[in-house]
């Protein structure tokens, strides 16, 4: 049996979940089907090649150790089945309707933390499968990578996790626990209590304080998802008429589709400038720790007050020039990088109060997910539509991730549904603030 110490990072992500907050992140992958059995040939090839892939053996375990005393670890599962983790499901006509009820359910915690749901459609035309991964086990590259060691043809095999090596004088060090208890958590809760303030005196200093109403929310433990398909050449079109990258257009576009959902919702737009977290990924090639998340992110407003959708994109472009030339270990969307500063037993105690404090951080998540420029297949059939789906921290209301496939761009919604019941008015606005960008620049 192999194990692996959960890094700093995921160890926050396991503990700051709860009922009402599940940790877990998706996508919604819908396949063209050849035949109406399609959906239960891809439900058997998914259980089958799961287990011949490493990283879907891991489960996470506490650790009570002196030397990680309040940790976790991944191990292998003696016991791991990968039919208590891929499921069939009846037809439906509405996968993302579906897909957003299964994204509620926590991933039960005794067994490796993944899910794949098979959704064969009503027409018989077509199948989506819904993965889930908690966050504690893989960042979204990661998670592609184990998503891809299902699909065909199977990816590069994953190297095997380091084993824990048992500290010297472990038993001298078991003994002394009970006298040293009380001051491990004191001493916890302290640095817990630093990393906050340091992470929301950065928030406030750089970005002011003001929140979204319209984007926080009051716990309900339910999800709704929403996917809307943008064409690469359309946003090519506005990035050369204007200049800056295709992230800046994609992140431009979400700030104007904003304005348009508060507008039409009765909220209003002026005088919002929502603070949006842009995860940056840390990893590197070759790197000595493959598992789990290499994250550290840029923080922004997002310029929904500004009337022209030209002068929301040059904003959005400036905002990300600047986090670029500081670099994602500087500035208030580095936040991610003060979990390596507490120690795992104040990850313990103070998961709630980090996820709590995500809503003094950011207002709402905008990621990006990278995928290959090759067509994947399942079973053979195609993959014709990918939407990432991102977890919501307590106390928000709206996720969005965006990845770029054969050509398109998927937007992946994620909202709580008693929030944002009109999810729709939000995915319309998206593609109406694409054309609206495409005329501006005379296309």
């Amino acid at each position: 049996m192999t194990s692996d110490l959960l890094a700093p990072l995921d160890l926050a992500f396991w503990n700051m979940e709860s009922d009402r907050h599940p940790m877990h992140l998706g996508a919604l992958g819908v396949f063209a089907a050849h035949s109406p059995t399609a959906g239960a040939h891809a439900a058997d090839l998914l259980a089958a090649r799961a287990a011949a892939v490493p990283g879907l053996r891991l489960r996470i375990r506490d650790v009570w150790q002196p030397l990680a005393f309040g940790g976790a670890l991944r191990e292998t599962a003696p016991d791991f089945d990968p039919l208590d983790h891929v499921r069939l499901h009846a037809p439906t006509a509405d996968f993302h309707a579906e897909a957003g009820r299964l994204m509620e359910r926590p991933l039960e915690r005794g067994r490796p933390p993944w899910e794949a749901h098979v959704l064969p459609g009503e027409d018989g035309m077509s199948f989506a499968v819904l993965f889930k991964f908690h966050h504690a086990l893989a960042d979204g590259l990661r998670a592609l990578k184990l998503a891809a060691g299902v699909l065909d043809p199977v990816d590069l095999p994953e190297r095997a996790p380091r084993a824990i090596e048992p500290p010297r004088g472990l038993l001298s060090d078991v003994r002394r626990l009970p006298a040293l208890v009380p001051g491990l958590v004191r001493g916890a809760l302290s640095d817990v209590g630093r990393a906050l303030d340091i992470g929301t005196s950065l928030a406030r200093s750089t970005l002011g304080m003001r929140p979204v109403t319209a984007l926080a929310s009051a716990p309900s433990g339910t999800r709704r998802t929403a996917g809307v398909v943008v064409d690469i050449d359309d946003v090519h079109l506005v990035r050369k008429s204007v200049g800056g990258t295709v992230n800046d257009v994609l992140i431009a576009v979400v700030a104007g589709a904003l304005r348009r959902w508060l507008d039409e919702r009765g909220d209003g737009s002026e005088g919002v400038a929502p603070r949006a977290l842009v995860p940056v990924s840390r990893r590197r090639p070759r790197t000595a720790h493959p598992q789990g998340n290499r994250l550290s992110g840029y923080l922004m407003k997002l310029p929904v007050d500004e009337a022209d959708p030209l002068g929301r994109l040059a904003t959005v472009r400036s905002a990300m020039v600047r986090n670029k030339d500081a670099g994602p270990d500087r500035g208030a969307g580095a936040v991610a990088l003060l979990a390596d500063h507490v120690p795992a037993l104040g990850h313990r105690l103070g998961g709630p109060l980090v996820g709590q404090a995500a809503r003094l951080w950011f207002d709402i998540l905008v990621t990006s997910v990278p995928l290959p420029g090759i067509g994947l297949r399942l079973g053979g059939h195609e993959l014709t539509e990918v939407y990432p789906l991102a977890p919501l921290a307590p106390g928000q209301a709206l996720a969005v991730a965006i990845s770029t496939y054969r050509g398109r761009v998927h937007y992946g919604l994620v909202a709580d549904a008693k929030a944002v019941p009109d999810l729709d008015v939000f995915a319309r606005a998206v593609s109406d603030e694409v054309r609206t960008l495409l005329t501006v620049c005379g296309h």
